[in-house]
């Protein structure tokens, strides 16, 4: 596999299917969906590409999009350093429960301690759950580091409000976490030092142990509600496809040997999430995996007319500095699953959103 792939990042949130059919590029900022509860539990994000709404834009890494035509359907069409057309499925979840539009990056320090309060993600674009694999990709924050920012913001918001404040804060946030899917591409990149050390079966023991490890660590700041998001079919994304097709441009289908590894994960992942179960309040697995593999496989159910190449430029390979102000985009990316070779579209996004409603309802309820 060429090393274009090794920061392939897809963060998709569901639960089950519902029969919505895509979603317009259109949506606005002033879309409001009814709020769960009056208890506006806080939402915190760890993870990669698909929920990092613009950390990287404060740190030196190449693993940036805060250029056009990243955030064309963004309000103000403002390329925010989120990894797609518009929004995230995060703004979507704020805006669903009445704390925020958008979850902003932590390392923006323009943002109030009350705006922290309500929701923020400490998310880094190509990071994962190995340490190797941030430094892989460009110096992007590990998701240790996003855990210690995470004490960082504790530490501040103690300071400002109190303790008790503080404590009130995480003791009825809802924790979102997405990693991994990097971690699995790094493996399979050339050279790999990890493919040296281990074998693909015991590399993924060596992952769950480190998922394990990073929750234990959220637990231990005070986290009890906590969703752990699968890998996807990560076969299916385009930039796998174009780099390790037989034939890349007439015959784009998806390589099932990743796929399968990632499906193989993903069954772990949810036998390592029961067992941790009865320590926390909720902690749910998100499933990913069939219901994205489901929209590649019937297009026309969600809507999308291409769901094999992103939006931007030919739809093969682009993604973060190679989609850039120069490239040439489709017309209209509601009818793209992805917007760049690996992270999808708003519309896309939006309707992920929509199916995994069920989910959200349960962290959030009181």
């Amino acid at each position: 596999m060429g090393s274009s792939i090794l920061h392939v990042v897809v963060f998709i949130v569901f639960s089950t299917i519902s029969n919505i059919v895509g979603a317009s590029s259109s949506l606005k900022q002033s879309d409001h969906l009814p709020l769960l509860n009056q208890s506006l539990s806080p939402l915190f994000v760890f993870g990669d590409s698909t929920v990092d709404p613009g950390n990287n834009n404060y740190i030196f890494t190449v693993a940036k999009c805060n250029f056009p035509p990243y955030g064309r359907d963004f309000p103000n069409h403002v390329p925010t350093g989120r990894f797609s057309n518009g929004r995230l499925v995060t703004d979507f979840i704020a805006s669903y429960i009445g704390v925020k539009e958008n979850i902003p990056p932590y390392l923006d320090q323009s943002l109030s301690l009350e705006e922290l309060t309500t929701g923020v993600s400490f998310a880094s674009g190509g990071s994962g759950y190995d340490p190797l694999t941030s430094p892989s990709i460009g110096g992007v924050i590990t998701i240790e580091r996003q855990l210690q920012y995470f004490r960082e913001f504790k530490a501040r918001l103690e300071e400002g409000m109190g303790r008790e404040t503080m404590q009130r804060v995480v003791s009825n946030a809802v924790f979102l976490v997405s990693s991994g899917t990097n971690d699995l591409n790094a493996y399979f990149g050339t050279p790999s030092l990890r493919r040296q050390q281990y074998t693909l079966p015991a590399y993924r023991h060596f992952l769950l142990h480190l998922v394990q490890n990073f929750l234990q660590g959220l637990m231990e700041e005070g986290a009890q509600r906590i969703g752990v998001v699968g890998l996807p079919p990560i076969g299916c994304l385009p930039t796998v496809i174009t780099w390790d097709s037989q034939s890349p441009i007439y015959e784009r289908k998806c390589l099932n040997a990743y796929s399968v590894a990632a499906r193989e994960y993903n069954q772990m992942l949810q036998d390592r999430l029961r067992t941790m179960r009865p320590r926390f309040h909720k902690l749910a697995y998100i499933e990913i995996y069939k219901p994205l593999e489901d929209m590649v496989q019937n297009p026309t159910k969600f809507g999308f007319d291409e769901v094999n190449k992103g939006c931007c430029g030919s739809g093969l390979f682009e993604y973060s500095v190679l989609c850039n102000p120069k490239s040439i985009v489709c017309s209209d990316a509601s009818k793209y699953l992805f917007w760049d070779a690996v992270h999808p579209t708003q519309a896309a996004y939006y309707y992920i959103f929509n199916t995994a409603r069920p989910t959200i309802d349960d962290f959030f309820k009181t």
